[in-house]
């Protein structure tokens, strides 16, 4: 009896040693989500979801295109991209969604504000059906709203590739030029135009 006490005792402690050192990682790493927003340079994408309570973790990089490797000076097809992890039970894709609706011009087809061309252009990529249907329903009320053609596309999720490791928190890395950059390029400027004081 002691005995089947003691290889009770055993297994309890093993199984607890377990769950802690490696049961409560994949528990957190199986509550995160993902989702990759297009909206011009993936700079200042990056700073705006970096101050999103519930967001976990960006990354910057190209989605969309076909070529394999694509880099910075050779990422034809592809958008400057921003994959978000993000804790669903803190902040929903419906939050994300509009989080990103108001850091972003939606009526520009060539880019965004000083930033032109295919690479730049706004893209919301959806992974399921469920975010299909909530980013065309709000695109439809934006439309409305301004009575404008919102020219943000939405596509399925494809291929994503992290950028270089340079532009990544380049906010952070690189405070003043970074300011400077996103001031002479009349982002912030431009969303105070559009959404108020709700852009981030």
């Amino acid at each position: 009896m002691i005995a089947r006490w003691i290889c009770a005792g055993l297994m309890a402690a093993f199984l607890a040693t377990f769950l802690i050192a490696g049961g409560a990682y994949d528990t957190k790493a199986a509550e995160t989500k993902t989702a990759i927003f297009a909206g011009g340079c993936f700079w200042c994408v990056e700073d705006a979801f970096d101050k999103v309570d519930g967001v976990t973790a960006t990354v910057s990089g190209y989605a969309g295109g076909t070529t394999p490797n694509p880099n910075y000076q050779s990422h034809k097809g592809y958008v400057e991209a921003l994959k978000v992890t993000y804790d669903p039970s803190k902040v929903t894709y419906a939050k994300l969604l509009d989080h990103y609706w108001h850091n972003v011009d939606p009526f520009d087809p060539a880019g965004q504000f000083c930033d032109k061309g295919p690479a730049y252009r706004t893209v919301v990529f959806v992974s399921d059906d469920a975010e299909k249907n909530l980013a065309q329903r709000t695109k439809a009320e934006i439309a409305k709203r301004f009575n404008q053609t919102v020219a943000t596309e939405i596509k399925p999720v494809t291929t994503f590739y992290d950028a270089e490791g340079y532009h990544q928190d380049y906010h952070t890395k690189n405070p003043v030029s970074y300011k400077y950059y996103k001031w002479r390029c009349g982002r912030a400027q431009r969303l105070a135009e559009i959404w108020g004081d709700k852009h981030s």
